[in-house]
C-alpha cells in the first residue's frame, strides 16, 4: 500500500460501465452501486443517460457520459450536438475525446474551436480526453495547453482503448497544468495499490469499471 493512512477512495471514483453490450439492468445496477459505495459519478454511454439520470436523481453520484468517443474523429457539429443532447438529457458532466488527428497534423487551432464550441454549449463540466498513450511530449503539451485555453474543467489521460495509464502521465500532466485543474486517470486501474499511487502522483479522479474490487480491497485493508 502507498500510504499507512488510506483514502476515501470512493469519491474518487468515477464507476465506469462502457460495455458495448451492456444493457438496462447493468446500467441500472452501476448507478445503484455508485450511490451506495459513495462514488463520484457513474460514466456511462450516451444512450444510458437518461436512465442514469433517473437513477441518480437527488444522489450523490453525477451523471457522465462520453461524447466523440472513442476515436474523437467525428465531426465538430456532431460532437457539439452530442454533448447538448446529453446535457438536456441529464449528464451533468461530459468526457470529451479531442480530435487527435488535427493535433498531430498541427491543425491546433481546430481543435480549439472544437472544444471550446464543446464547453460552450454543454454548459456543463467537461473533461478533455487527451490520449496521452499516442502523443508525444510535446503534443501532450500541445494538448494541455489547448484544453485549458478552451475552459474544460479537468484533463482525462485517455479513453483506455489505447492503453493503460501511467503515474508518468500523471505526474505529466500535473507539471503541464500547474496544478491548475483536476486530473482524471483512466485505463487498466484494476488494483487498489495501482489507484493509490496515481492519486498520491495528482490524479483527483480514476474511471474505472474495477470499483467493486478497489473498495473490497480497500475494505480489506482497513
Amino acid at each position: 500500500i502507498v500510504s499507512e493512512r488510506l483514502p476515501d477512495l470512493a469519491p474518487h471514483l468515477d464507476h465506469t460501465l462502457l460495455d458495448r453490450q451492456a444493457g438496462r439492468e447493468r446500467v441500472a445496477a452501476l448507478c445503484d452501486e455508485a450511490d451506495r459505495w459513495g462514488c463520484a459519478a457513474v460514466c456511462v454511454y450516451p444512450l444510458w443517460v437518461p436512465l442514469a439520470a433517473e437513477r441518480l436523481h437527488r444522489k450523490a453520484p453525477k451523471v457522465a457520459t462520453v461524447i466523440g468517443f472513442p476515436s474523437g474523429a467525428h465531426t465538430s457539429e456532431v460532437k457539439r450536438y452530442e454533448a447538448a443532447e446529453a446535457v438536456d438529457r441529464g449528464a451533468t458532466e461530459l468526457d470529451v475525446t479531442i480530435n487527435l488527428a488535427w493535433l498531430r497534423e498541427g491543425n491546433t487551432e481546430g481543435v480549439y474551436q472544437e472544444l471550446a464550441a464543446i464547453v460552450e454549449a454543454a454548459g456543463q463540466p467537461v473533461k478533455a480526453i487527451l490520449e496521452l498513450p499516442l502523443l508525444s511530449a510535446a503534443e501532450v503539451e500541445q494538448a494541455v495547453a489547448i484544453a485549458l485555453d478552451a475552459g474544460v474543467a479537468c484533463l482525462k489521460t485517455g479513453t483506455g482503448w489505447s492503453g493503460p495509464v501511467t503515474v508518468a502521465q500523471v505526474q505529466q500532466l500535473v507539471r503541464l497544468s500547474q496544478g491548475r485543474i483536476p486530473i482524471k486517470a483512466a485505463g487498466g486501474i484494476r488494483s487498489l495499490n495501482f489507484a493509490l499511487e496515481l492519486l498520491a502522483a495528482g490524479a483527483t479522479r480514476l474511471g474505472t469499471s474495477h470499483t467493486a474490487t478497489l473498495l473490497q480491497e480497500l475494505a480489506q485493508s482497513a
